[in-house]
């Protein structure tokens, strides 16, 4: 069964979640306090997270942050009662692959929690290793390797790696990659997608491989040769 940590404390919004979660057949477990949630998020294998940006103990972001320095690509949605737009570039560049600003619906909820769980599913094809050049990746252990060094990435970096390397060569607008990698309609500021690309372009230089902006339509991946690099 799919098993959700849900770390937020307040009780109210963790009965509602854990509620609507396991309605729609997921195992979800709790916690209430930062602390005790990184040390869940650590010592289990969760499926997906649903993080609040504040907590008692030890912050959504920080939580975030030591995560993904261990390597741990667990999809992780964020939850914040703020709906600046500073809060959510911070909370995406600190790792999460998702933000949701409450108050919210179940409905959206659980649309964000089945693209999330979806987007995990990008890899599953009979390839075991897909290479451009010096850029390998192991799509068993969901792994990219850069002149064989680990480049450590976030569950949507890697999810958006993925879906360009599969149309690589064509333009794909911004939409296109929010419907695709979010699954949902969002009616946010587009440069969310932006924000992903920038992180995404520094941790491939390197390798063979270049994201290209085409004005006026979004972005699309590119290989190119060591003689042209």
């Amino acid at each position: 069964m799919t098993k959700i940590l849900v770390i937020e404390d307040e009780q109210s919004i963790q009965k509602l979640l854990t509620y609507d979660l396991t309605q729609a057949g997921y195992e979800v477990d709790n916690a209430y306090d930062g602390m005790n949630g990184l040390k869940k998020a650590k010592e289990n294998d969760y499926d997906l997270i649903i993080l609040d940006l504040m907590l008692p103990k030890l912050d959504g972001l920080e939580i975030c942050k030591q995560l993904r320095k261990e390597n741990n690509d667990v999809y992780i949605i964020m939850l914040t009662a703020r709906d600046d737009e500073i809060d959510k570039i911070i909370g995406l560049e600190s790792g999460a692959d998702d933000y949701m600003t409450k108050p919210f619906s179940p409905r959206e909820v659980l649309a964000r929690v089945k693209a999330g769980l979806r987007r995990q599913k990008l890899n599953s094809t009979e390839e075991h290793l897909i290479t451009l050049g010096s850029l390998v990746i192991d799509l068993n252990r969901h792994e990219v390797f850069v002149n064989g060094k680990l480049i450590p990435l976030t569950r949507k970096e890697y999810d958006l790696l993925l879906f360009l390397i599969k149309n690589k060569g064509i333009a794909l607008s911004r939409d296109v990659l929010l419907e695709t990698l979010w699954g949902f309609e969002y009616d946010g500021d587009t440069r969310i997608v932006d924000v992903h690309i920038f992180k995404l372009r520094e941790k491939l230089t390197g390798s063979n491989v270049v994201i290209v902006t085409k004005r006026g339509i979004g972005y699309m991946l590119e290989e190119v040769s060591n003689e042209t690099k």
